[in-house]
């Protein structure tokens, strides 16, 4: 039986990569529920599956074996495109490298993936907007990327995922470009959000940051040997 406030439910899921010679199990027989307004930490070492899992859950890849609910839609079942739309309006990304295109504004940035959306353009600038104040980067509308630092450019990247009303933030080392300083900022404003209910899975190296989160899920050779703290219930793991 699903659980109706799981956003995120994985039964089995594994990940094989196959070559002519070689295959490679990047995930092996994982199960993990993530519920509504949780703030999850997936660590581990270079090589444990971090990244396959967080491109599984976010719709850029599909798992080998198991069943992967997102808001309880079976995603295994969705076509390319039906995939492309849940991944737009469900999700919102926040990667390292930040990803904001160099010849557009800070607002152009934040603003295109709701054109996508084929959101109207008064919803839209209202949106960016919202967004751009939220993250106390809307004096800085007119900016291109390359004037801002490494932290304000990270806070545009999360505007531009929360503009859509994401249910769910996935954020990939997302401070591992930035300095102590600027990387505290960015995991403060991940604190604002996960107190006003958003639900954010994040994958980081940085020990501190993990324990920002109100869980961790440790893997190790793509499986996942360790959780906690502060969940009530115990996740399923299967041998």
């Amino acid at each position: 039986m699903n659980d109706v406030n799981a956003v995120i439910e994985m039964r089995g899921v594994s990940k094989k990569f196959l070559t002519e010679t070689v295959e490679t199990h990047a995930l092996s027989n994982i199960n993990v529920r993530i519920r509504r307004s949780e703030w999850v930490a997936i660590i581990g070492p270079s090589g444990s599956g971090k990244s396959t899992l967080l491109s599984i859950i976010g719709l850029l890849d599909r798992s080998t074996e198991g069943q992967y609910l997102l808001n309880g839609y079976e995603t295994a079942r969705l076509s390319v495109r039906q995939r492309a739309r849940l991944r737009s309006s469900e999700i919102g990304f926040v990667f390292q490298s930040f990803n904001l295109l160099a010849d557009l504004t800070v607002e152009e940035n934040v603003a295109l993936p709701l054109i996508y959306r084929d959101v109207g353009l008064a919803d839209r600038q209202r949106r960016t907007m919202a967004a751009l104040e939220r993250v106390s980067m809307s004096h800085r509308q007119r900016h291109f990327p390359g004037q801002l630092s490494g932290g304000q450019q990270q806070r545009v990247a999360i505007a531009r995922a929360i503009a859509g009303k994401p249910t769910l933030l996935l954020a990939d080392e997302p401070t591992g470009n930035l300095d102590s300083k600027h990387g505290q900022g960015v995991m403060d404003l991940m604190a604002e959000l996960h107190r006003e209910g958003t639900t954010i899975c994040m994958v980081t190296h940085d020990e501190s940051s993990a324990k920002r989160a109100s869980r961790i899920l440790n893997l190790l050779d793509g499986s996942i040997v360790e959780e906690g703290p502060h969940y009530p219930e115990p996740l399923s793991v299967a041998p």
